[in-house]
């Protein structure tokens, strides 16, 4: 048990009051301590661990890729200097012609405006999945699992990651963290091919 004792000073004096000794018991203070730190420690939410979810083909993958649809298609190329280019779709079987290459960079207005906008469609049905579960319509669960159902539609666009030798390691990391703030449910990083990479070299850049 916890006390404070204050002991009287001085002896008898004609005319003065005696002083006693007053006595504290500080166990009640010593158990509401504890019980504080229980209570804050029971309904604070813990800071949870933030991952980003990459799913990598198993063995079993078949040797030949689905097909993709080529209107879905969205290549980014990560050059130097934190530089992006981008194109919409491939080479036309009819007439040869390749698609037209843009050029653009990790700003307010870059890459993330371009897939904001090739993935509007997605954006606005998970913003009102969103909506439901705030208003409690439906549940976290749920949630999840309907999201991930619209981000696999097939209208949803692909997007294909290619980074070339100059590229850094953190515009790998800032174009994956762009798929997840942009809902874009399908891509893949793939290897950089001889013809992108002369696509790059006409733009002078």
């Amino acid at each position: 048990m916890a006390e404070l004792n204050t002991e009287g000073k001085g002896g008898k004096h004609k005319g003065k009051s005696k002083k006693v000794s007053t006595r504290v018991d500080l166990t009640p203070m010593v158990d509401l301590a504890f019980l504080l730190i229980t209570f804050f420690m029971l309904t604070t939410s813990m800071l949870k661990p933030q991952t980003m979810e990459l799913a990598m083909p198993s063995k079993d993958t078949p040797t030949d890729p689905p097909k993709l649809k080529q209107s879905l298609a969205v290549t980014v190329i990560l050059g130097k200097d934190n530089k992006v280019f981008y194109f919409f779709g491939a080479k036309d079987e009819k007439t040869g012609a390749d698609p037209k290459i843009e050029t653009t960079d990790f700003g307010p207005n870059g890459i993330r405006k371009v897939l904001l906008d090739r993935n509007r469609e997605i954006i606005v049905k998970v913003d009102e999945l969103r909506k439901q579960n705030a208003d409690r319509k439906i549940s976290d669960d749920t949630l999840k699992v309907r999201i991930n159902r619209e981000k696999s539609v097939k209208t949803a666009p692909m997007v294909l990651i290619k980074a070339t030798d100059d590229s850094s390691y953190k515009n790998l990391v800032d174009i994956l963290d762009e798929m997840m703030i942009c809902n874009i449910g399908k891509y893949a990083i793939i290897d950089i091919t001889p013809e992108d990479l002369a696509k790059i070299k006409t733009l002078n850049l």
